[in-house]
């Protein structure tokens, strides 16, 4: 049995992880911040003391990470370690698509290879394992990650070369934020016509406008509790590298500014749709 290694142990890599611990595979995490490690230390997987120790004993190695700067640390690490070849690595952080090629080129050149496998999906999902996964890398790759990403997710999708996974949840969270900031203004809107939010909510999610996306951010905007599911600082930075990427459409700069606004004004780490009250406050 392949042993797993996985680095990265935030709101979306703490349940992933465990959720291939519970499958039964040896695993091995590591995380720079130790306390986040606490959850693993009565089971049966090993805590890494460093990222180096981790790769040497395992065949695959999931990274879960927050953006291109922490990517791009412990890739650097790893690329700096002399015997790599023959190892797999899933990086499953959403980060700039010519990082995740650059990460895959070198480590071919060291005999490594890599998927891109970013998720749809909050922690909701993430902890009862049924994300959604863009695939971008080689077949052959994918088949040896299949049975762990079917532990994880539950449509995992083959979009292509590296970075095709990369571009492709860039292109679904650049869709998401135009839906949360709809949905913000739609409820600000309703309510400032002397219509109440639940019963507004509950026609939404009743008719054809309403989805997954309104559905699970009812009881957010229900509760005014903006306890992050999916912090509105990652959806700030993933629709600048949506931007990166080359979007530009009528409504992208609009976009843009509101979700930097709001992450100025200190919501950051809150949930997305807290972008509701930055928008209550200012207009």
């Amino acid at each position: 049995m392949k042993h797993i290694g996985w680095i990265g142990l935030g709101n979306m890599g703490t349940p992933m992880a465990s959720n291939l611990s519970k499958a039964g595979f040896p695993l091995t995490v590591f995380n720079r911040s130790a306390d986040k490690t606490k959850s693993f230390e009565e089971t049966n997987v090993t805590i890494a003391q460093n990222i180096s120790e981790l790769v040497w004993h395992s065949d695959i190695i999931f990274t879960m990470l927050t953006n291109d700067e922490a990517v791009s640390m412990v890739y650097e690490e790893i690329l700096g370690m002399e015997e790599i070849s023959g190892k797999l690595f899933i990086d499953m952080s959403t980060i700039s698509e010519d990082l995740s090629v650059s990460i895959a080129q070198k480590l071919k050149q060291k005999k490594a290879s890599l998927l891109d496998a970013p998720v749809a999906g909050s922690t909701q999902p993430a902890a009862n394992g049924t994300l959604t996964i863009m695939v971008g890398g080689d077949a052959t790759d994918l088949t040896l990650a299949l049975p762990y990403f079917e532990k994880l997710g539950k449509y995992i999708k083959h979009l292509g070369t590296n970075g095709k996974g990369i571009a492709t949840k860039l292109s679904v969270n650049y869709y998401l934020s135009i839906l949360y900031l709809g949905l913000a203004e739609t409820v600000l809107f309703a309510e400032n016509n002397s219509i109440n939010r639940t019963d507004l909510l509950e026609i939404i999610n009743e008719s054809a406008c309403g989805s997954g996306a309104s559905k699970v951010k009812t009881p957010l905007l229900l509760s005014e509790d903006y306890k992050p599911a999916f912090a509105l600082s990652l959806m700030q930075k993933d629709v600048m590298l949506a931007q990166k990427n080359g979007v530009n459409f009528p409504l992208t700069d609009a976009i843009i500014e509101t979700y930097t606004k709001a992450l100025n004004s200190g919501m950051g780490n809150q949930d997305v749709i807290s972008v509701i009250n930055y928008l209550k406050d200012n207009n």
